[in-house]
């Protein structure tokens, strides 16, 4: 049974949903994001440790791209890399989390990678129910980011693909107008021809 403090701290937070018994998710999110929780060592006084682990799974590449196929080996570079670029996902949770185990799940081979995912697990333990709600939110957060950073550019996507990417690209043009341009009046009043 879940202690009553942690099933607080998922209930509480806007990003996630108790969906089974000792089971989390954040259903908002466009990738299956689960927190699974189970009894820990005892800690110090009356709290006790109990031990997260958090399982994103995204999409190959190939699942989402439209109206083609991608070669495998593009695929197999693609997943590589992303591979290598999730391999400190544990490094943004405050907790002593361990090393994600990052693998490729599905049924696979050249005709049938859309059915493929990435499966990626971080386990972390804790005494902190609220810092843990946050640490498993962050974990979800930086794989779903780091998925689309490795977006390859010149691939006509679908969902969730497609707007994840626009919401970025928004987000980074949001960013870029805020940013102070030397032509902006913003820059000390120096436009273009100021000296």
């Amino acid at each position: 049974m879940t202690d009553e403090r942690i099933e607080r701290g998922f209930r509480q937070h806007p990003d996630f949903e108790q969906t089974g018994e000792n089971e989390f998710e954040t259903t908002a999110k466009p990738f299956e994001n689960v927190v699974f929780v189970t009894d820990g060592e005892s800690g110090d006084g009356d709290e006790s440790t109990h031990e997260y682990r958090v399982v994103v799974r995204t999409p190959m590449l190939d699942a989402v791209v439209a109206g083609e196929e991608v070669a495998e080996v593009v695929e197999s570079g693609w997943f590589e890399t992303l591979e290598r670029r999730l391999e400190d996902a544990h490094t943004v949770a405050q907790s002593d989390a361990n090393p994600p185990s990052i693998e490729r799940e599905g049924s696979g081979g050249e005709t049938e990678s859309r059915d493929e995912e990435v499966v990626v697990t971080v386990e972390f333990e804790s005494a902190d129910p609220e810092q843990a709600v946050e640490d498993a939110l962050a974990v979800a957060e930086y794989v779903e980011g780091t998925w689309v950073q490795g977006i390859i550019p010149g691939y006509d996507y679908r969902e969730p693909a497609a707007s994840l990417r626009e919401r970025a690209m928004q987000n980074y043009d949001e960013g870029e107008a805020g940013a102070g341009r030397p032509d902006d009046s913003s820059a000390g009043g120096r436009g273009p021809g100021s000296r």
